[in-house]
């Protein structure tokens, strides 16, 4: 059974790295993907999705704002929330919480958990794995600094001239990353730039 998702996180760069990796499972359906939470709220007025994934920090309306609305209106939906924070004032309306930091995994996982089996996922982590920090560490300055042009949309010719490089260099340094991240795409260089901290989230 096909598993409907609704996403909403005011960080683009994320929200796209979201799509992207959910959308390879073939039970998994994006209804929509949107960055504030009135514009979910129209959207799910429309098409009810099985599940939303949410952030916290969000401006005008914010998550807990935003989970309150959609309770009001919608009693038996699925909410899991996604976040940098390692806290929340309540866990009384939500059926999960992970760090945006979660591998991806154990975020289908999850998603699957809540939905399927009616489970409630509540995944904190208090400290980042070795694993993670060592991921983190084996990136260069200049491969960070490649992370953060990519990000910013630069072509590989215009990342070349903003740091006095060849074509050749950067997509060297490029391939590097990927193998070194364990990526195929820009979007999942994204995400995985977000979840260690290379790249800045909201």
């Amino acid at each position: 059974m096909n598993i409907r998702i609704g996403l909403v996180d005011d960080h683009q760069m994320f929200l796209d790295g979201m799509v992207s990796v959910l959308s390879q499972k073939s039970n998994f359906e994006i209804v929509f993907a949107v960055n504030n939470a009135q514009l979910a709220l129209n959207k799910i007025a429309l098409d009810l999705p099985d599940i939303i994934i949410t952030d916290i920090s969000m401006p005008n309306m914010n998550g807990i704002e935003f989970i309150k609305a959609l309770k009001n209106k919608h009693v038996g939906i699925k909410i899991l929330v996604v976040s940098m924070f390692g806290n929340l004032q309540t866990y009384e309306d939500i059926d999960g919480y992970l760090l945006k930091e979660t591998e991806k995994d154990k975020l289908i996982t999850a998603i699957e958990d809540i939905v399927h089996r009616n489970q409630k996922v509540f995944w904190h982590i208090e400290k980042k794995t070795n694993s993670f920090e060592f991921n983190k560490n084996i990136l260069s300055p200049r491969e960070k600094e490649i992370i953060k042009l990519i990000a910013q949309e630069l072509t590989t010719e215009e990342i070349a001239n903003r740091l006095n490089s060849s074509k050749h260099t950067i997509e060297t340094h490029r391939k590097n990353i990927f193998v070194k991240l364990q990526i195929k795409s820009t979007a999942g260089l994204i995400l995985k730039a977000l979840q260690l901290g290379v790249l800045p989230s909201i």
